[in-house]
């Protein structure tokens, strides 16, 4: 059995939208945001209390898009992953692992908009570099699909894979602090990504607390 730790509107997101489109059967155990994540508990499967955590095979694995690159090489057949000798193999890596570079800007951006309660510790300076430090990932997104390749709907010219996914979620969660109306092929690919079935199981359901209480969140002045 595959047993996913999770917090709904995180990294791990990723992952579960990853065991979606895998078809594999396994469960989640869902955390609310906040100090269960410091339990002992939790961190003798993930060490810095952060989610995603996936036990497999009698493994605990932590780190998102590592989990995803373990995901795919064990379930090659999908076709979700691609191997060392495939053409596409380093741009898989390289895509794949992007997504983290823009998660932390809006990491960066959660921080100072959501978990930060009182306005004198906020940075607008911070706030401002950050979402453009955002933008920035956005452009090189856009520049990828802006590219004269042929039949580039997705990250990779082989097609969908595990890359568009760590991607659409990162993807998902900085549209808070940008809205895609800048970058129009990122729109485009990204509303190819998310009109799947295994996208929509992986958002939070109806009624559950968000991290997110808003769809977007404005530059701050102070």
């Amino acid at each position: 059995m595959i047993r996913l730790h999770h917090c709904h509107q995180t990294r791990s997101m990723r992952v579960l939208w990853l065991l979606h489109e895998l078809g594999v059967d396994f469960d989640a155990v869902v955390y609310p945001f906040d100090r269960t994540l410091r339990e002992p508990e939790f961190l003798s499967r993930s060490p810095a209390g952060r989610v995603p955590a996936l036990e497999m095979g009698g493994e605990v694995l932590f780190e998102s898009t590592a989990i995803m690159q373990v995901l795919c090489a064990r379930y090659p057949e999908r076709g979700l992953g691609r191997a060392p000798d495939d053409p596409d193999w380093a741009d898989w890596l390289v895509w794949l692992n992007f997504a983290e570079t823009i998660s932390q800007h809006t990491a960066a951006l959660t921080q100072q908009h959501i978990a930060i309660y009182d306005d004198s510790m906020r940075s607008p300076t911070v706030m401002k570099l950050e979402a453009a430090r955002l933008g920035k990932c956005f452009d090189a997104l856009e520049a990828r699909f802006s590219t004269p390749v042929e039949a580039r709907d997705y990250v990779l010219t082989s097609g969908f894979s595990a890359a568009d996914i760590a991607l659409g979620q990162a993807v998902y969660m900085g549209r808070h602090f940008q809205r895609l109306e800048a970058w129009p092929e990122v729109a485009a690919w990204y509303a190819r990504v998310t009109d799947r079935d295994a996208f929509r199981a992986s958002l939070p359901p109806d009624g559950v607390d968000l991290l997110y209480r808003q769809p977007f969140y404005e530059a701050w002045d102070a």
